[in-house]
């Protein structure tokens, strides 16, 4: 499809209001790619706030970015106006330092960080960086505390962690999440893995069940129970009490004490786990996500909210 004039301008207009903007598919809360996903948590690391279009809702711009770019991929960022690239390069230049100047945002100080790797990772990484002698072996820590482990060529302006015999490479963002941070190589059916132990990651989400919400309630506590799911929804089922996912709602988390107890449900768990997840990033640390959603309410607790 040919890039018409009317989806030009309403490119231009979304690059000339806003320094940067992320044309990518679904949402930062639902991206619905692993190439979204990975730039949403790159980017997050480093900003507060900017825009992201999501294409899967707008065919005309899904279709018109790779033309008006000409890049042919999704996700890609604009910063200033200017097309930076996709998810591949959005990596390499945060490994590079890259990244920050583009956006304008200085990298944070950091000390060198205090790293462990018991004998079996460091073995394997030895091994790893003897047979790929033009790579050197980083870590990355996602706005949302994923960690990978990597062999890449070697980018000025890391930070340099010399554990044992094995020089680890990071950027300084993710060296200020990493002090404390204990590799340990897993035994697995399947093979081998690296588990990340990390001090200063928040709290995993908690899965909460249907039996248990319903003893919160029960108890009269002041449980703050969110329903992300739509309108539409809502109106065919709810469950007594529960607030929906608005702008009300929104002002709300936001003015509480990051320790506040909060539910998530939608209709079978998997939106409001990623909603939780986005207020993990945020520092909420006591959030709980109704496994199986109001389904499982309906199917184990009250049969009188309707099925859909």
């Amino acid at each position: 499809m040919a890039l018409s004039g009317e989806t030009r301008d309403i490119i231009d207009g979304l690059l000339a209001d806003n320094k940067v903007v992320l044309f990518m598919k679904g949402t930062p809360a639902q991206p619905q790619c692993g190439f979204s996903a990975t730039t949403i948590s790159t980017l997050n690391m480093m900003l507060p706030d900017y825009l992201t279009v999501n294409v899967l809702e707008h065919a005309n711009i899904r279709d018109g970015i790779k033309e008006y770019g000409n890049w042919p991929t999704i996700p890609q960022l604009y910063v200033d106006g200017e097309l930076i690239g996709g998810c591949d390069i959005i990596q390499d230049m945060m490994k590079s330092g890259d990244l920050g100047e583009a956006l304008g945002v200085p990298a944070p100080e950091v000390t060198t960080p205090t790293i462990t790797i018991n004998e079996a990772g460091i073995e394997a990484m030895q091994n790893a960086v003897e047979s790929n002698a033009n790579a050197s072996l980083h870590l990355q820590i996602g706005a949302d505390w994923t960690h990978k482990i990597s062999l890449d060529p070697t980018h000025g302006g890391a930070v340099q962690v010399q554990i044992g015999d094995i020089e680890l490479h990071m950027d300084p963002w993710t060296a200020s999440r990493a002090d404390g941070l204990n590799l340990i190589l897993e035994e697995e059916l399947t093979g081998t893995r690296f588990a990340f132990d990390n001090p200063n990651a928040p709290p995993p989400v908690n899965q909460m069940t249907v039996q248990a919400l319903k003893e919160r309630l029960d108890s009269g506590a002041d449980v703050l129970l969110i329903d992300v799911r739509s309108d539409d929804e809502r109106a065919k089922a709810s469950i007594a009490g529960a607030r929906p996912w608005n702008t009300e709602t929104m002002q709300r988390v936001e003015s509480l004490p990051k320790d506040r107890e909060i539910i998530l449900h939608c209709h079978t768990g998997g939106r409001s786990q990623a909603l939780a997840d986005t207020l993990r990033r945020r520092g909420y640390t006591n959030l709980h996500n109704l496994r199986g959603g109001i389904k499982a309410w309906s199917e184990e607790i009250d049969s009188s909210v309707p099925l859909y």
